[in-house]
């Protein structure tokens, strides 16, 4: 069965431009033109992945993003903006978008984008990366994708989720921004790492007692990321 894209833009000439090079490549898409009419769309197309426009009639692309995560819909999200400022790619992020994309870009880079993304979702882990793992008072159960800390079960978006088992992984070890990119958005090629530091202070947030003094993940300053075992006495503080 084809992979199915929505894309939704209010620029018919971005809509068409993406739909005919999507095409192309063997994905079904479907293309609505307002934040509103995405609602229906999911319940009649039933999407894989979504390409949302931030500034889109109606209801613009930040709501439409904060709503389908408020409904429990995780279905991946690319979002476009026209916008080089870096707090509108940050508020994306912030709503729940897996990735974004700055006007103008590449049609073939979007497809890399939306392939590697597949790639993460169709991708089955082994029996070993099913097993139960304890670090400190947090406890993950892949194969349910559950999380608890101190015993409180945290909700996490797949991508978190994806983020924190690939740093438990590889637990003790200092990770780059970039070989995180290659490891849990599956970029082959230098993707901004603005969406890691994104995502690793949403797992802060969510993981951490105290997110501005983190005993799980840690920076290494210049370099990247390191999860770490704390003490009994770090965890429950």
């Amino acid at each position: 069965m084809n992979t199915k894209i929505l894309v939704v833009d209010d620029e018919p000439s971005i809509s068409m431009l993406i739909e005919f090079n999507l095409k192309l490549v063997g994905f079904e898409v479907h293309c609505v033109y307002d934040g509103e009419a995405v609602f229906e769309a999911i319940q009649s197309f039933r999407p894989d992945l979504i390409i949302l426009d931030l500034m889109l009639p109606k209801m613009n692309g930040l709501e439409v993003c904060h709503k389908l995560r408020a409904q429990q819909n995780w279905v991946p999200i690319i979002m476009l903006t026209a916008m080089q400022d870096l707090s509108d790619k940050i508020a994306g992020l912030d709503n729940g978008a897996d990735d974004y994309m700055t006007k103008p870009f590449s049609p073939q880079e979007l497809i890399s984008r939306i392939q590697a993304i597949i790639r993460r979702l169709q991708t089955l882990p082994s029996a070993s990366e099913n097993s139960p793992i304890q670090i400190g008072q947090m406890s993950i159960q892949p194969e349910q994708r559950e999380v608890t800390v101190n015993g409180e079960q945290i909700e996490l978006t797949p991508k978190e989720f994806e983020l924190l088992l690939f740093l438990c992984k590889h637990r003790g070890k200092v990770l780059s921004r970039q070989q995180l990119l290659h490891g849990v958005w599956d970029y082959h090629f230098l993707g901004d790492t603005r969406i890691v530091d994104v995502h690793i202070s949403h797992l802060r947030d969510k993981i951490e007692n105290n997110a501005r003094s983190p005993v799980y993940i840690v920076t290494i300053r210049n370099v990247g990321y390191k999860l770490t075992e704390p003490s009994v006495k770090e965890s429950l503080a």
